[in-house]
């Protein structure tokens, strides 16, 4: 099911919600409103709002079965089946990152995000596996994304490529893409893409070494 009216902002939420339900499963069959805002970092208000959105999840007096919404949140984020993602740009970002995912995917059993190819255009990487993992050229991109029913990517390309790279990515049907690259990248409106800018960050953390 899709709720087209849902805000960025209420999906960003729902991991957060997620991984405190993760956290308290094995220590609690209940959690209040109160005690997944705290640990999630809003207020109670706003997870009742949030989950509102999706359904009637809670009981009052009772709060919600962890169980029970950890289940619900993961059909909602289409995480309850495997979804198989690219990588591209094999440099020693994109290693650290694939090595990540690779460990994350095999150590944990909800987690379904699986990295199946990496793609680069260095004829020294390319043909050659990383972490299990076949390297492919860029010009691939299309063949295998159709092949092995790639959903998501993850770009961490130089500046330069950035925009060709995600326009290779969403000619093949990507629509999900989190991209690295220092650089907004253009595409069409039903490639949902989210930036992560490192360089911003540590940048933006600068201002409050001092206090």
């Amino acid at each position: 099911m899709a709720w087209k009216r849902i805000s960025d902002a209420v999906i960003r939420r729902l991991p957060l919600y997620l991984r405190v339900l993760e956290e308290v499963k094995s220590k609690q069959s209940s959690i209040s409103s109160q005690e997944l805002g705290s640990k999630a970092g809003v207020t109670p208000a706003l997870v009742r709002k949030d989950l509102a959105w999706f359904g009637e999840f809670g009981k009052q007096g009772v709060g919600y079965d962890v169980e029970f919404l950890q289940d619900e949140l993961r059909k909602i984020l289409h995480l309850d089946a495997p979804i198989h993602m690219a990588l591209v740009g094999v440099g020693s970002l994109g290693r650290a990152l694939t090595r990540y995912n690779r460990r994350r995917f095999r150590d944990d059993p909800i987690f379904t995000i699986n990295l199946v190819a990496l793609f680069d255009a260095d004829p020294k990487v390319v043909g050659t596996t990383f972490d299990g993992v076949s390297i492919h050229h860029i010009t691939d991109i299309s063949r295998v994304v159709a092949k092995m029913d790639i959903q998501m990517a993850i770009v961490t390309v130089p500046a330069d490529a950035a925009q060709e790279v995600g326009n290779l990515l969403a000619e093949a049907g990507v629509k999900a893409i989190l991209n690295f690259a220092p650089v907004s990248i253009d595409l069409p409106s039903d490639v949902h893409v989210a930036n992560a800018d490192l360089s911003l960050e540590l940048q933006r953390l600068a201002y409050y070494i001092h206090g």
